[in-house]
């Protein structure tokens, strides 16, 4: 089956580079299931009903999360009525939402997709991450072969250590957050796609989706500045995973980077 995850989609140009290029892209490439980090997809932090849906009627069948999950109020309760939009799966028993959702293709094919946020310089006060991935593979439906799993994590060795300890036991692997793409997409020996980071969905003419000036004020000047989602063509970055649906190992893990109107480049892994 094949596998479409985009990157952390940050404000209007990264909806905008979905709404546009997203449909054609699920028809050329084939696409059985379409997630995307929306984190940031609501002027830059947070998400609401209405970003969601419009990603959703893009084309987007599952929205993972991250430690934005709640900069607008009102996902509190938009997540306990959409099943499809997901928080990290280590927050505290208690929080609303699940990190863990099984999508159902159109062929069938169950895909459980795990939400995870890491600890180093994020939020060390939520559960491990490798524990709460070791609870949700022990409860999961046996009949449920492929397994998907976003970590929204900021260093690199935490993404790392985690495709390592996942290695074998899920599809694929993938970071998210930085908002920086990383070129070491690869296999790991037991068959698990993995990726540092997949990079955002948003301008790139900018400092990672916010607006450029406005950065500058606080990085040069040191002044208090509020940071603005940059204008500009949106780009998409994601990658494409083609699994085995009877191993649920991946075969081959393809980066993606999409503007809005043209196919700027692909490489593929074997």
């Amino acid at each position: 089956m094949n596998l479409l995850f985009i990157g952390d989609v940050v404000g209007q140009p990264g909806q905008r580079a979905i709404t546009g290029q997203l449909p054609g892209l699920r028809q050329r490439l084939r696409l059985d299931l379409v997630i995307a980090n929306a984190e940031n997809v609501a002027d830059g932090a947070g998400i609401t009903r209405k970003t969601a849906n419009e990603l959703f009627a893009a084309g987007v069948d599952v929205l993972s999360n991250g430690n934005h999950a709640w900069d607008k109020k009102e996902a509190l309760e938009y997540i306990l009525t959409e099943p499809r939009l997901l928080r990290p799966h280590n927050y505290p028993d208690g929080t609303p939402g699940t990190g863990w959702h099984v999508a159902t293709t159109a062929a069938g094919t169950r895909v459980g997709i795990l939400n995870l946020m890491g600890n180093v310089y994020m939020h060390p006060h939520l559960a491990c991450p490798f524990a709460a991935a070791d609870r949700a593979l022990a409860a999961k439906p046996e009949d449920v072969k492929i397994v998907f799993v976003d970590l929204h994590a900021e260093v690199t060795s935490e993404k790392m250590a985690m495709g390592w300890y996942l290695d074998g036991r899920v599809s694929a692997v993938v970071g998210t957050h930085t908002h920086v793409p990383t070129a070491d997409e690869r296999l790991l020996p037991q068959g698990t796609g993995y990726i540092t980071d997949v990079g955002m969905t948003g301008c790139y003419d900018s400092v990672i989706g916010m607006d450029t000036q406005k950065a500058l004020k606080r990085f040069v000047h040191k002044l208090p500045e509020r940071f603005e989602v940059a204008e500009g063509i949106g780009t998409i970055c994601a990658v494409l995973l083609d699994i085995d649906e009877q191993t649920g190992l991946c075969r081959s893990i393809t980066r993606l980077r999409v503007a809005e109107t043209v196919v700027e480049s692909s490489s593929k892994v074997a």
